[in-house]
């Protein structure tokens, strides 16, 4: 337990407020996935924690670092004209000392001037940069030309959620399972960089994409890793999102009226609903990625993977162990949002993409062909069951993710309609309700 104990240690959070400009939108997506500009706007869906301890009165420009903030809202409804470009110098001169510090060679003399970083886009939780030495500069061990720099957002999950996702990556990174580790700080941590190519929401339906992920998530299914084995996580991370958005209050207009027209919902019922309907759904417990969307997806350029084995599960903050039908279910309601939207409210919304039952089944195939106990001879009920209960799980992914997006929108600075985001997934959640349950 030493490890894991340092490990806490390191990512206590420090007594300082941290500096947050103008940075990109908030994805749900933690990851690296995207597109790389100059100077643009970082992006990973970090679902952060509401600490109502932290004062409510502070000054506009500077924020609290786990994220929480002033009266004022934070649902950015005035960046109509689309996301912010730039690196602002406070993150530059943070970025480049934790360089220094964690990385070795030329990051420990390299100057201020040659030092080059740009947003990476594509996440709805952590800011996300790329640390760049410059063609002029030249390694002088082993050290890395390039790494990926994750600062974390506001903490929904809570700060021990920091210390058992730094021990998973470590974990997955030295079973050559994900990127690799450089360093790791209260604020954040430095990761290996691997050359990607971003993938697309539309993506997810090619049919030769689709099976490899449904490989790739068997695999991760068959994992066993030491953390506690009862499926806690779903319901107690919802729990914890209703009592703080029954207990939020907004000041905007625009976010009030938002909010009173879900409070209309009944939330609180709602969920007693949904936890009988699931309660009368079986699913197995396995060690769950809960987040697999386009954004946590590698499509590797690196030419040392095959054709059939170019894509890597990333972002673990809300792995744990959870019922196999959520990361189903979940995974299947993200075939409709596409959070590369580059204008209000930053996401798109396509309901008519939700996976087909042809298309799920050839997921369920090649998800099962990939475990031990699959055989051909019960493919049609074993089919049958997993698309009438794996969809029995994808409210709980409507229901999951739109509450922590009004909590969002009071705490976050991220260029995101949150609130448009929380009714987008409410508004799916019941018609699908009126199918599935």
């Amino acid at each position: 337990y030493s490890n894991l104990n340092i490990l806490r240690l390191r990512c206590q959070p420090p007594p300082m407020r941290f500096i947050i400009s103008s940075y990109g939108r908030l994805f749900r997506l933690s990851s690296f996935t995207g597109g790389l500009r100059v100077s643009a706007s970082p992006s990973c869906r970090l679902r952060p924690t509401f600490h109502p301890a932290i004062p409510s009165t502070c000054s506009p420009a500077e924020v609290p670092l786990l994220g929480a903030n002033c009266d004022d809202d934070s649902e950015a409804e005035s960046f109509r004209d689309g996301r912010s470009e730039e690196v602002d110098r406070d993150t530059r001169d943070k970025a480049i000392n934790w360089c220094r510090d964690f990385l070795s060679g030329s990051w420990k003399t390299i100057e201020d001037a040659d030092f080059q970083i740009s947003i990476v886009s594509g996440g709805l939780s952590n800011l996300l940069y790329l640390c760049s030495l410059p063609d002029h500069v030249q390694c002088v061990e082993d050290e890395p030309r390039q790494v990926l720099l994750r600062v974390y957002g506001a903490i929904l999950q809570g700060v021990d959620s920091l210390v058992l996702e730094s021990v998973m990556f470590a974990i997955l990174a030295e079973r050559a399972l994900g990127p690799k580790l450089y360093g790791i700080f209260p604020q954040g941590r430095l990761e290996q960089y691997l050359p990607n190519t971003r993938m697309r929401t539309s993506q997810l339906s090619d049919p030769a994409i689709s099976a490899e992920i449904a490989t790739k998530l068997a695999r991760f299914h068959n994992m066993v890793m030491p953390f506690n084995k009862k499926p806690k996580w779903l319901f107690g991370t919802i729990d914890k999102y209703m009592e703080q958005v029954m207990n939020i209050s907004f000041v905007r207009e625009a976010h009030v009226k938002k909010y009173n027209k879900l409070m209309k919902l009944d939330l609180p019922a709602e969920l007693r609903s949904l936890r009988a309907l699931l309660a009368a759904t079986p699913s197995p417990v396995v060690f769950c990625h809960n987040d697999v969307q386009e954004g946590n997806i590698l499509m590797l350029e690196d030419g040392k993977h095959s054709s059939v084995e170019k894509l890597m599960l990333i972002d673990f903050e809300y792995s744990s162990y959870n019922y196999r039908g959520f990361d189903f279910g979940n995974h299947f309601c993200e075939w409709m949002y596409d959070y590369t939207y580059n204008e209000w409210p930053f996401y798109k919304a396509t309901p008519e993409n939700y996976p087909t039952r042809e298309q799920q089944l050839l997921f369920i195939r090649s998800y099962l062909a990939e475990q031990t106990s699959y055989s051909r001879s019960t493919d049609h009920w074993i089919f049958c069951l997993f698309v009438f209960f794996n969809c029995r799980y994808a409210l709980a992914s409507h229901f999951l993710w739109g509450v922590w997006s009004i909590i969002q929108a009071k705490i976050s600075k991220i260029e995101f309609g949150y609130m448009d985001y929380a009714q987008c997934r409410f508004d799916a959640y019941f018609k699908q309700k009126k199918l599935f349950s």
